[in-house]
């Protein structure tokens, strides 16, 4: 076994810039994602048949098919369906937006349904409109209940987002097996991008478990 890692620390720099994209990607998909998933966590829980259908319809797609197909149908169908090419690193915002509202929207839903109804109940006896009461009172006792499960999912969008590597986007996966192309050895800088994913992996864990206990804290 011959491993030679002093051979890519002048690629460091280039692989590191990595880190940069991945996060805008994962950070702008999380976003979109979260609100993506209260919007249809409120059709799930909603009196309205057809928002439940379309709703539970959408969820099963996106958690029934796997992500990189999602992530390889949005790019290079892009042409086909609306007749221009996506950018590469549009198409991994927008596929794992969409994937991960699906599975937000379960976990949110979960969330509002633990919240005990006497808080629901006593909110309609004082007359506070339905969407207040949802924005004001129900949501935020659902986020602190669910919060775990959030942190997890973002966790889960940070390493599946090397996937993104399959359409060109330049991230830490591209950038390492770039690296490796160069240099005839495609180890070493594949064991470096583990070892980044690793570390904010534990990262995110990390401050996930701080503002838990913050949040724990304040009640």
């Amino acid at each position: 076994m011959n491993l030679d890692f002093t051979q890519f620390i002048p690629s460091m720099p280039y692989i590191l810039k990595g880190i940069l994209v991945t996060l805008q990607i994962v950070l702008l998909a999380g976003v979109l994602g979260f609100a993506l998933g209260i919007i249809l966590s409120l059709f799930k829980i909603s009196s309205v048949k057809i928002l439940n259908w379309v709703a539970d319809v959408y969820t099963s797609i996106f958690r029934g098919t796997p992500l990189v197909l999602q992530l390889m149908l949005i790019y290079y169908g892009s042409p086909q369906l609306i007749g221009y090419q996506i950018e590469p690193y549009t198409a991994a915002i927008l596929s794992f937006a969409l994937n991960s509202g699906a599975y937000i929207s379960e976990i949110i839903r979960a969330g509002i349904l633990a919240v005990d109804k006497g808080q629901q109940e006593a909110a309609m006896a004082l007359g506070v409109p339905y969407r207040k009461m949802m924005w004001d009172i129900i949501l935020p006792q659902a986020l602190k209940n669910i919060l775990p499960a959030l942190m997890n999912e973002f966790i889960t969008l940070t390493k599946e987002s090397a996937i993104v590597t399959t359409i060109g986007v330049m991230d830490i996966m591209r950038r390492s097996y770039q690296v490796g192309a160069e240099n005839y050895s495609f180890f070493e800088p594949l064991l470096i991008a583990g070892l980044i994913y690793y570390l904010m992996v534990i990262t995110l864990t990390f401050l996930g478990k701080a503002l838990e206990g913050r949040m724990r804290r304040s009640d």
